[in-house]
């Protein structure tokens, strides 16, 4: 398991560090930086601040990814699904939660929001070309696999 390390800068003192919970965990959770309830109505979205910065290594990516345990039981995600946090990004960390869920959902004060995933960046070269090569699928859209 490869580990790198990320500048942590507090830009609230309500914020939380971001930690793993278990040993071979992917994400690093986020936490609410708010001093008050925030009530999402449903079919709402709210931008909910984490009360601080990184700064990720080039060659790296942040992935915000919503809470499993939010988006089953209360219907609550992340609207940009996964989120990228780019290494040239300095602003300070946020959560753009959608409320899917039929009735309200309050954020609280440090509530566990999202995830955050660091992971390896490959960059593309684009060649244009006159024609592609040819595949069993070809061109057949959504759901054309059967899946």
């Amino acid at each position: 398991m490869q580990e790198i390390e990320i500048k942590f800068q507090r830009l609230s003192p309500l914020a939380t560090m971001p930690a793993y919970h278990s040993a071979l965990a992917a994400g690093m959770d986020l936490h609410a930086a708010i001093a008050e309830s925030i009530v999402i109505d449903a079919g709402a979205i709210a931008m909910i601040s984490c009360g601080f910065a990184i700064e990720i290594p080039a060659g790296f990516e942040g992935q915000v990814r919503p809470r499993s345990g939010l988006a089953s039981k209360h219907g609550v995600s992340i609207v940009n699904s996964p989120g990228t946090v780019d290494a040239d990004y300095r602003g300070e960390m946020k959560v753009a939660l959608i409320n899917l869920g039929r009735t309200a959902f309050t954020v609280e004060p440090s509530m566990r929001l999202a995830q955050l995933v660091i992971a390896p960046v490959t960059r593309a070269r684009l060649r244009e070309s006159a024609e592609l090569s040819e595949t069993k699928r070809g061109s057949g859209g959504f759901g054309s696999t059967g899946g």
